[in-house]
């Protein structure tokens, strides 16, 4: 091939050639070849904990770096609590789960966990998934069925799509925090079964959903509203219950979602909302009732992550004055200065 590799993406290779589905497109193993250094940057290997200043492995030696890609942004992830409930459930209950949870992985730290998250958000009841990617993928493909349609904001997160894609569910898309766009798809869409989906936080961009606006379009149409929480759970609101409790609106969305990886600084996520959906969900969400469960001691450390962050205000004040430093104390003055 005389072509330059920077002239592809992954899109290019998506469709497989040849007679065996095992076999890579011959082009592909070129292009990552001809790619190897930009390939390298990705799934850099941690010499230590992905605390702010940690290590990387590069060529074989370890070198320090200053760490501004972690999820690791509220609960310290090495906090000695947290550390030592894992510890000690680690000792009661071994290495894992063993078990799906609705056989033999559930135990008193899963049940314990899902109340206290109740209790939390003010809600009926949870489920936990052992995945951030399985819980968004699962709450939708088990709530959802074929002729409903899922409505997105465009700007939302592959697990939302992928949940939708597996319950075989119609995909609308709207365009970002846009309640005319929202307002033309439900119009659209009328007598049908429909979802609106939103996240709190979004991720690429890190703006917030325009939540009040998308709230009143979805219930002048009667539709039920489902938001992933992932970036947004400890860290909005005023008590960290998310961006529901920012805009005051928590009894207005059917299904709150969220991850344990980023602000709880654990593994795995949750869904809450009335106890009627949360039990169907535990009959019909696949990726629930067919993995195993999270393992105990990082569910006893996800019940002391959830302890530290909300016996006050001091992990979220500290972490929206950093982000207020970040943007203002460095960028913007940098710019100005330049300018």
């Amino acid at each position: 091939m005389t072509a330059s590799a920077t002239e592809f993406s992954l899109a290019d290779f998506f469709h497989g050639e040849g007679e065996d589905p095992l076999t890579p497109p011959e082009d592909f193993t070129w292009w990552r070849a001809e790619t190897a250094w930009a390939a390298s940057l990705y799934e850099p290997a941690l010499s230590a904990a992905p605390v702010p200043r940690t290590s990387i492995a590069i060529e074989g030696s370890s070198r320090p770096v200053i760490n501004l890609s972690s999820y690791n942004y509220l609960v310290p992830v090495k906090h000695p609590e947290t550390i030592a409930a894992a510890q000690a459930a680690l000792a009661e209950y071994g290495t894992g789960a063993c078990g799906s949870p609705m056989l033999s992985g559930m135990t008193k730290l899963h049940r314990r966990l899902e109340e206290r998250l109740s209790e939390f958000l003010g809600r009926e009841a949870a489920i936990l998934f052992n995945s951030g990617f399985g819980g968004a993928m699962g709450s939708l493909a088990g709530c959802l069925r074929k002729g409903d349609v899922a409505v997105i904001d465009n700007k939302s997160h592959f697990g939302l799509i992928a949940g939708v894609t597996l319950s075989e569910a119609r995909l609308q898309t709207f365009e970002h925090s846009d309640p005319g766009s929202l307002n033309e798809v439900l119009t659209r869409e009328q007598g049908k079964r429909r979802l609106v989906v939103v996240e709190g936080v979004y991720s690429m961009d890190g703006d917030l959903a325009n939540l009040p606006a998308l709230v009143e379009v979805a219930e002048r149409h009667r539709a039920s509203m489902l938001i992933d929480e992932a970036h947004s759970i400890l860290t909005c609101g005023p008590h960290g219950r998310g961006v529901v409790e920012h805009f005051g609106l928590g009894d207005k969305i059917g299904l709150q979602y969220a991850t344990f990886s980023k602000a709880f600084a654990g593994v795995g996520g949750f869904v809450s909302g009335r106890r009627e959906i949360i039990d169907y969900l535990r009959c019909y969400s696949t990726p629930d009732g067919f993995s195993c469960a999270l393992p105990p001691s990082a569910v006893a450390a996800l019940l002391a992550g959830l302890e530290v962050a909300t016996r006050d205000h001091s992990l979220r004040e500290r972490l929206w004055a950093n982000a207020e430093y970040f943007r203002e104390d460095t960028i913007v003055s940098r710019l100005g200065k330049a300018t």
